[in-house]
């Protein structure tokens, strides 16, 4: 019985024993052939946050094989310690060359690539035998574009100075809130009632307290010929003294110096709603048939603005910070929006800085503007013809280049 059962196994050690050579002998066949010579080295013209990588495609990547076997490859970056192990991005087969912009300057990388098979088959990493680090270069050439631009826009800002400085002035659309300074100083004249400007909460450091000065010099000047009173409370002393001089040469260039009383260009208090009551009492009392608020609000804007409603003020205002302007736009006359506020400041001033600068922006919007349109014509141009292949490397030149 014994010798039975040992010839019974030996039969099936024997029957086995092929199977399982075979078995072990085609495991290696569908294994995926890594990629091999994997090489990096500092990218080139950068501010040390790139690498590039190159390898030799895995011998199973054949493009004529059907079914494919490999499908892409997979970059993995790690700190030379061997931490923060991740994946940086997935490529398409037949790619032989990636670029890491996300390093950071003096870390010390490796890396690896993986050829992905089908059906989540990974072969063995292609690793680098010394860790790489990204150099900070003189010159940076992904800025190029970016300089050209800022050639091209302080290139008209200084050619337009000097066409203003050589007499040849430009032209600057009118905007009505200041066309509507004359009328609400009339407006005060034949009603006899004050003006009221309020020059913003901010000190003189603020390029929309300077600003509002100018626009005060011209509406001083107006309610100087008009033979109206003009009241400026201010909440920073600087703001007041600064205030007092530009009406006081206001007040000279209309011819009226003796017209001039510094009592009414006053300092209140640096208290913001301490402030903003004061001169919604001084609204309420003397009932100002123009008021006129230029430079930085906050909260007190919507206060102010309708408090100047419910006395039937003519109310101009301008400021640069966007979240006031829908008060200011919903309960007064006209409102300077944003930049209108520093456009209409160079406009009145007439200075050849201030005149150059304002149309060397413009010609900097203009240049953006043309860059966006082309943009959004070669992005719809490369949606609709997805085979043609200049349009995409024109939009991805634009996007990664001269827009980056």
């Amino acid at each position: 019985m014994i010798s039975v059962m040992a010839v019974v196994l030996c039969l099936l050690t024997l029957c086995t024993r092929p199977i399982l050579a075979q078995d072990t002998a085609a495991a290696p066949t569908d294994a995926i052939a890594p990629p091999s010579k994997l090489i990096a080295k500092d990218h080139d013209n950068d501010a040390g946050t790139a690498i590039d990588l190159e390898w030799t495609l895995s011998p199973d990547d054949q493009p004529q094989r059907k079914p494919r076997v490999v499908v892409g490859y997979q970059v993995f970056r790690s700190l030379a310690d061997g931490m923060e192990r991740v994946s940086l991005e997935s490529l398409t087969p037949g790619t032989v060359k990636f670029t890491d912009r996300s390093c950071k300057y003096g870390a010390a990388y490796l890396y690896e690539v993986v050829a992905v098979g089908s059906g989540n088959r990974d072969s063995e990493p292609a690793r680098l035998a010394q860790p790489v680090r990204a150099v900070r270069q003189w010159f940076d050439a992904s800025r190029v574009w970016f300089g050209v631009i800022v050639l091209i826009v302080c290139g008209c800002v200084i050619g337009f100075t000097e066409i203003v400085k050589a007499g040849r002035g430009t032209h600057v659309r009118a905007i009505a809130g200041l066309k509507a300074i004359e009328e609400a100083a009339g407006r005060a004249t034949e009603m006899g009632r004050p003006c009221l400007f309020v020059p913003g909460l901010r000190d003189m450091n603020e390029i929309s307290t300077v600003a509002g000065i100018n626009v005060l010099s011209h509406v001083a000047r107006i309610a100087a010929e008009y033979d109206a009173t003009i009241e400026v409370p201010t909440c920073r002393s600087l703001v007041m003294t600064a205030a007092r001089e530009t009406v006081q040469a206001a007040y000279i260039a209309a011819g009226r110096p003796e017209a001039f009383n510094d009592d009414r260009i006053s300092y209140i208090t640096d208290e913001q709603f301490a402030y903003v009551a004061w001169m919604t009492g001084y609204m309420v009392r003397e009932k100002p048939a123009a008021c006129f608020y230029m430079g930085t609000f906050f909260a007190e804007s919507l206060i102010l603005a309708e408090t100047g409603n419910s006395i039937g003020a003519i109310q101009i205002a301008g400021t640069s910070q966007a979240a006031q302007l829908p008060f200011f736009v919903a309960a007064c006359d006209y409102t300077l929006i944003g930049e209108e506020l520093f456009a209409a400041s160079a406009y009145l001033s007439g200075e050849p800085q201030q005149l150059g600068s304002l149309k060397g922006q413009d010609a900097g919007k203009a240049l953006a503007a043309a860059l966006l349109i082309a943009g959004c014509l070669l992005a719809t141009e490369t949606s609709l013809l997805p085979k043609t292949t200049q349009f995409a490397q024109a939009l991805d030149y634009l996007t990664n280049s001269i827009l980056r």
